[in-house]
């Protein structure tokens, strides 16, 4: 990926080296004087939120490498890139996009869903509008899941970002509305449509990508071989040896390397309605 000399986006927060304790942290007498209050008739979120604001520390100065320091820049030029391309094709549209924050974390974090740690693997948290990220996994993709390349880690934060403009389609909000009504057998089903229709999303951005002169040769093979390495049926085979398709949440390997192509072909919102679709 031709990513060298290209402009960083502004939208990073930057939490390695971060601690993540919770309210327990937070003390015993915090939650005690929140009861208090609640019981007297007051609202005591302001003093919980207070106490989460106040749950992450650093240990100690946290040292990055050369190798994570490139690592990060990259990370910051592809959802730059993200940012430019949506911006257009939401345009096109007559709406607007408005830019997520990439927030790059190590060992757990945070965020409005809730806390995560680092085998979680990248994550995007509607609740925030914001992708999260331990660089490690970079590493991870290459050594466990075989997926080698720097437009596989592309392709990876692009899938996220993909999230993201579900969530401001209203996508996910219609989604989730169904939980509560469905057997978790039935809602896997409607989790992976949203995972391929990311991954549709994540072609449009790569087939613009390649547009703006970015790719270069193998680039496309990069990020056909990170979807097909992060199918369900593919983890759960190395995993324990047999696969539970009623499991699914992503799709299978090849699901997820047609819906990404599809995406790469059209390069347009309008192709990617897996939930309409008859076969994935």
């Amino acid at each position: 990926m031709l990513w060298k000399g290209r402009r960083e986006s502004s939208n990073v927060e930057d939490r390695r080296g971060r601690t993540t304790k919770g309210l327990v942290g937070g003390g015993i007498g915090t939650i005690v004087i929140a009861l208090a209050i609640y019981f007297l008739g007051g609202d005591p979120t302001p003093i919980l939120n207070n106490a989460l604001l106040n749950t992450e520390q650093s240990v100690a100065p946290y040292q990055t490498t050369a190798e994570e320091n490139e690592l990060a820049q990259f990370v910051s030029v592809v959802l730059a890139e993200n940012e430019d391309v949506w911006t257009e094709v939401f345009r096109n549209q007559g709406s607007t996009y408005t830019y997520p924050k990439l927030v790059l974390y190590t060992g757990s974090v945070e965020s409005a869903c809730g806390y995560s740690g680092a085998a979680t693997g990248p994550f995007y948290c509607p609740g925030d509008h914001k992708l999260y990220i331990d660089l490690s996994f970079y590493d991870e993709l290459q050594k466990r899941f075989k997926a080698p390349g720097d437009f596989a880690m592309a392709y990876v934060i692009a899938h996220e970002v993909g999230h993201h403009v579900q969530t401001l389609l209203g996508i996910n909000e219609k989604v989730m509305s169904v939980r509560s009504r469905l057997s978790e057998k039935e809602f896997n089903t409607y989790l992976v449509r949203l995972e391929l229709q990311a991954d549709y999303l994540a072609g449009v951005w790569a087939h613009h990508a390649k547009r703006m002169n970015l790719l270069e040769e193998g680039d496309l093979d990069e990020a056909l071989n990170a979807a097909s390495a992060v199918g369900d049926d593919r983890i759960q085979k190395s995993m324990q040896g047999y696969v539970v398709p009623e499991s699914f949440t992503h799709g299978t390997s090849e699901q997820r390397k047609h819906w990404f192509y599809k995406g790469f072909r059209l390069g347009e919102l309008s192709g990617g309605d897996t939930f309409q679709a008859g076969s994935l």
